[in-house]
């Protein structure tokens, strides 16, 4: 089994007085994860979930009375899918401020739905965590760096879901199951959405656009849609954590792009299920856009399990001058280029350089990615 990265960090939160909130995209691992942490405690065990319609009408009416019947004498409760429960939050609120010796854990895949329901009723009174699919740290650990880097182009190519890099040779039947509504199941059923073709249409436009910097009137225009509801239906493929936006850094420059932004997703084994395309690099004409969304997503996942509290930008000008990728922390600058082409050389504005705080300016090449995604 593939260890997670903040395995050890759940498992030291354990019975500190607060609920443990656990997010991320389906399939991308939790219920593996959260079976593997309590498996330890299989006694004091009670393992519950939303998609069970008896347990879902106990844990939806938060009575102290009920709740303690049904939680007995087990010290560890696991509410799976608990975005589908009604009145989940103040459930949660009643367990952590009454039964203090129960140690609860939620799971959810979405951030639209749990994290909502949670966040108010359990302030104060909760730890929540991330998980994505499958990091570059994690799967180096897990066999070794030079091995993971062998395995670069199957990476950009079909992703790091979990059930996708443990199915070798079936990579493309596991990416078409993912990426055929199971993904963004939550959006087809979640109330707003209103036209499920619109939202596939969308994903496709954004997959073909992945690394450029996107406008929403433009988007409207090709989907067929007004500017509202394509903004809307983008947040929402956020919080289900499909895709995440990287806004431009405008600060210091007259000439410098505001209010852009670009869309990344991910995983590159989903955008390639949704635009359809798995042929070899040598076959693509994106390589560099899988590339930067391949590295810009890994370092992500990197800095959330890390505990990065700063801010993540791009940067460009009127003028044609751009930077791939910035990280913000205490106001110094870390500026970075990506090249698929390792005898690349990058060329960093002077205009950025002057304009900014730059504590490190380092170019991204195949033949040192590995060290950028595990750096201390």
């Amino acid at each position: 089994m593939i260890s997670r990265s903040i395995e050890n960090n759940i498992k030291a939160r354990l019975f500190k007085g607060k609920a443990i909130i656990l997010i991320g995209a389906r399939q991308s691992g939790k219920t593996t994860l959260v079976q593997k942490i309590v498996s330890a405690y299989a006694d004091g065990l009670l393992w519950l979930t939303g998609d069970d319609a008896n347990q879902n009408q106990r844990l939806s009416e938060p009575n102290l009375a009920s709740l303690k019947t049904l939680i007995g004498n087990k010290k560890l409760l696991v509410i799976d899918e608990a975005q589908r429960i009604q009145n989940i939050g103040l459930t949660l609120k009643l367990i952590v401020d009454n039964l203090t010796d129960v140690q609860v854990i939620a799971t959810g895949p979405s951030s639209f739905e749990l994290t909502s329901a949670v966040n108010e009723p359990l302030t104060g009174r909760k730890y929540e965590y991330m998980l994505f699919p499958l990091s570059f740290g994690e799967l180096a650990q897990h066999t070794n760096a030079f091995d993971e880097t062998g395995s670069l182009e199957n990476r950009l190519i079909y992703g790091s879901y979990p059930e996708v890099v443990t199915s070798p040779g079936e990579e493309k039947e596991k990416l078409s199951l993912l990426s055929d509504s199971y993904l963004y199941k939550d959006l087809l059923t979640y109330e707003k959405i209103k036209k499920p073709s619109l939202l596939t249409v969308l994903l496709k436009a954004l997959a073909l656009q992945m690394g450029s910097e996107v406008s929403y009137n433009e988007l409207s225009q090709l989907v067929g849609a007004d500017k509202e509801t394509v903004e809307h239906y983008i947040d929402l493929l956020e919080k289900t954590f499909i895709v995440f936006r990287l806004n431009a850094l405008s600060r210091n420059v007259r000439n410098e792009l505001k209010k852009s932004r670009k869309i990344y997703f991910y995983d590159n084994g989903i955008r390639n299920a949704i635009t359809g395309n798995y042929a070899t690099l040598a076959m693509r004409q994106d390589t560099g856009a899988l590339w930067e969304n391949y590295l810009i997503s890994e370092r992500w996942k990197k800095l959330q399990y890390s505990g990065f509290y700063g801010h993540r930008y791009f940067w460009r000008t009127t003028q044609q001058q751009e930077i791939d990728y910035l990280e913000e922390i205490d106001g110094a600058v870390k500026a970075y280029e990506f090249k698929w082409n390792s005898k690349a050389k990058a060329k960093f504005s002077t205009t950025f350089l002057n304009a900014y705080n730059v504590s490190e300016k380092k170019l991204i090449t195949p033949d040192n990615y590995h060290v950028w995604l595990t750096e201390k």
